[in-house]
């Protein structure tokens, strides 16, 4: 069989077929997998260690400085502590001839807790200072500070004392020194206090960064109103909060690119299916005049798709991202007869009225010179749209707060329905025609533009007996928005 089947059309192979060509070249979206999460131990342990180091680096590095700083005082205090003892060793020496000195010294040393010896000066290394006071008959001390010289009266020869610290002597070497003992106790109890302190300070952050991993997973999911839960540490409050605000951008993004893809499919169809049926008919007739209508016809569905798309667009850029708001003073009454004048040609036969006596003389209000002629043309053409023969403009000030109304003597609102004529492709009529048609995107692109300048757009009854329009915002805005 040659033939097409249903499901195998020309259109459809084609758009399928496209479809194909796309998926093999992207491949089809998989999630990937949530895998792991914050390890309490791993977190602990990476601070821990971070803090002890930096901790023992500090404490090494203080004790240099200070050793370094009282080592001059130190070697002096030890050498007029050990002064008295040295004087009587070399007394006892000089009583007994010098090749006694080796055994004197011997019998002597083993009443001492450190070494005691007797050197040839040549043999020993000492800084040029210490090598001095040894010359001039002072006590020197070695370059560790551990061991004190002083030269037997006129010889060559120097009594050594020491090492004088305990851990330096033989006896002490098969046990731990008491000093050696205190310091490993110290750093002991430093380091599990250390630990106790570091383990409660990391825990809440783990805490809260687990919990705003979960929530990130939820949204990854497509869980859109998941927020972030309460958090502990003030440290994440700020986090928190953007991530709300980041959460509730998306959720709202996500909404309007919905409602606006519904929206506009729906919307397109109507002048879609106006201009199909002309191009047929078109085609049909030899009539010149009345080839001329459908031509006509098909203008107009071409400007009102233009339209609809040129409102789609606004909208969405105005949900998505507001463009930069640039306030300057403009002087009122005459930016509103400014407006309004170049809306008459739309109004035709309906009287359009504007009445400024309410606001002070030379007012002047701050707005967006190019934003907020928009909300005010929108509010006109919805008035011209449904008004029966007048329409009022009027502004007074109110507080701090600039009103701005728009009245006709239409139809109006009812009560129930005028907070969601403000709502995206919301229409409160059933026509679908030119004459009272539209896209329900003006007022609300209006709302939008009022909430950027921290105003509102609200509607109510109005005077003239149809509905009224009021646009209120600060005459004075302290913080230019951007």
């Amino acid at each position: 069989m040659t033939g097409n089947s249903p499901g195998n059309s020309p259109g459809n192979g084609s758009a399928n077929g496209g479809g194909h060509k796309l998926l093999a070249i992207f491949g089809r979206y998989k999630p990937a997998p949530w895998r792991g999460h914050y390890s309490l131990s791993k977190l602990f342990f990476n601070f821990y260690l971070v803090a002890v180091s930096s901790f023992i680096i500090i404490a090494l590095f203080a004790d240099f400085v200070i050793s370094m700083a009282i080592r001059g005082v130190t070697e002096d205090y030890m050498s007029r502590f050990m002064r008295g003892t040295i004087v009587l060793i070399e007394d006892e020496l000089f009583r007994h001839p010098r090749v006694e000195w080796p055994t004197t010294i011997k019998s002597i040393d083993e009443k001492f807790a450190y070494r005691l010896e007797i050197v040839e000066r040549w043999t020993l290394r000492l800084e040029a200072k210490q090598a001095e006071r040894l010359d001039s008959g002072e006590m020197a001390v070695s370059p560790d500070g551990d061991i004190l010289y002083h030269r037997l009266k006129e010889t060559s020869q120097v009594l050594a004392v020491g090492p004088l610290s305990p851990r330096a002597n033989a006896e002490y070497h098969g046990s731990l020194s008491l000093e050696l003992r205190i310091r490993l106790l110290t750093w002991t109890v430093i380091g599990l206090v250390l630990a106790i302190a570091v383990w409660f300070f990391v825990r809440p952050f783990w805490r809260d960064l687990e919990a705003m991993r979960q929530t990130a997973r939820a949204l990854g999911e497509g869980q859109l109103d998941a927020r972030a839960p309460l958090v502990r540490s003030s440290a994440f409050d700020l986090l928190a909060a953007t991530f709300d605000g980041m959460a509730e951008r998306i959720q709202r993004l996500i909404a309007t690119q919905k409602e606006l893809s519904s929206s506009i499919s729906h919307e397109l169809r109507t002048p879609i299916a106006r201009l199909r049926f002309a191009l047929e008919m078109i085609s049909e007739t030899e009539d010149g005049p009345e080839r001329d209508r459908l031509r006509r016809m098909m203008e107009d569905d071409l400007d009102e798709l233009d339209g609809l798309i040129d409102s789609s667009l606004t909208y969405a850029r105005y949900e998505r991202e507001p463009p930069a708001l640039h306030l300057s003073p403009v002087e009122f009454a005459p930016w509103i007869e400014e407006e309004v004048e170049s809306m008459r040609i739309l109004g035709r036969n309906i009287e359009l009225v504007v009445d400024t006596q309410a606001l002070p003389p030379g007012l002047q209000v701050e707005l967006d010179r190019k934003s907020m002629p928009y909300a005010l043309t929108n509010l006109l053409r919805n008035a011209i749209k449904y008004a029966n023969a007048r329409i009022q403009v009027s502004a007074e000030v109110i507080g701090e707060r600039v009103a701005l109304h728009v009245d006709d003597d239409g139809p109006g609102i009812p009560k129930e329905e005028r907070e969601r004529v403000f709502s995206a492709f919301t229409r409160l009529d059933s026509s679908r025609d030119r004459a009272t048609g539209g896209y329900g995107l003006g007022l609300a692109i209006a709302r939008l533009v009022l909430e950027q300048h921290g105003g509102e757009a609200s509607a109510d009854e109005a005077p003239l007996g149809g509905a009224r329009f009021t646009l209120t915002w600060p005459v004075v805005q302290s913080v230019t928005k951007s």
